[in-house]
């Protein structure tokens, strides 16, 4: 099945404080056709008013800033404005920043000495309703996943975590599709890539993760990525 796709530009808001990086990075994405910087800003506060007034598809935040950091600045434009996705640019590498920027609903973590190559597709991942998780700290969320597994009988559910995800006859309520559909998501699939593989509409990849997400109580990627291993969807490491 052939599908017409337009080429749609992408709104950005880039959030930084530190002034020369954050005109670089607007000079950066500037070279990239489907791409438009449409805000930016110093602090985080900063960042969540344009996020209100803007509703851009992604959000670029820094950790470090004045006023409001980037991961309390994204737990509020993720609760006030649930369509706008959040990448997370940072010097900070440990794992407990990383997690912490998944546990408040960032989409993607990128480190500020990757390849500029590499932002664009973390913008492009995030933008299209996947995630994009810098490979040098993708296994702690995996390691983070899996260990409670060792000690499952005892292990309370994780806090805002669905007590059902614990199950896996929970997925005998999704359709073959919609299985289709998690593990493409669980693995970090774009939701272009999923249309692509499965000869699908990006529409129709939309309704099948709003539909999976809503049947499994599930409501980020990282409780998505956690029941997916729990289930035998994805292979632990």
């Amino acid at each position: 099945m052939t599908e017409e796709r337009a080429t749609r530009t992408v709104c950005v808001v880039l959030a930084d404080d530190h002034d020369i990086l954050r005109q670089g990075l607007k000079l950066l994405l500037g070279l990239q056709p489907e791409m438009q910087v449409v805000g930016e800003a110093r602090t985080g506060r900063e960042a969540l008013d344009l996020a209100l007034a803007l509703r851009p598809d992604v959000v670029v935040l820094d950790i470090t800033m004045p006023d409001m950091d980037g991961l309390e600045a994204c737990q509020h434009i993720r609760q006030q404005v649930p369509t706008t996705q959040v990448l997370i640019l940072t010097m900070h590498e440990g794992e407990d920043y990383f997690l912490e920027a998944l546990r408040v609903g960032a989409a993607g973590y990128l480190v500020k000495k990757a390849a500029p190559t590499e932002l664009h597709l973390a913008i492009q991942a995030v933008a299209q309703g996947g995630a994009f998780l810098y490979p040098g700290l993708a296994k702690a969320l995996i390691r983070q996943l899996v260990a409670p597994k060792k000690d499952a009988r005892a292990m309370p559910a994780a806090e805002g975590e669905p007590a059902r995800e614990r199950s896996g006859s929970e997925l005998q309520v999704l359709t073959p599709r919609e299985l289709e559909v998690l593990k493409l998501v669980a693995e970090g699939r774009t939701n272009q890539q999923i249309a692509n593989q499965l000869v699908i509409s990006i529409k129709t990849v939309q309704a099948h993760r709003a539909n999976l997400m809503e049947k499994l109580g599930l409501r980020d990627i990282t409780h998505l990525v956690r029941f997916a291993i729990r289930t035998g969807l994805l292979p632990e490491p």
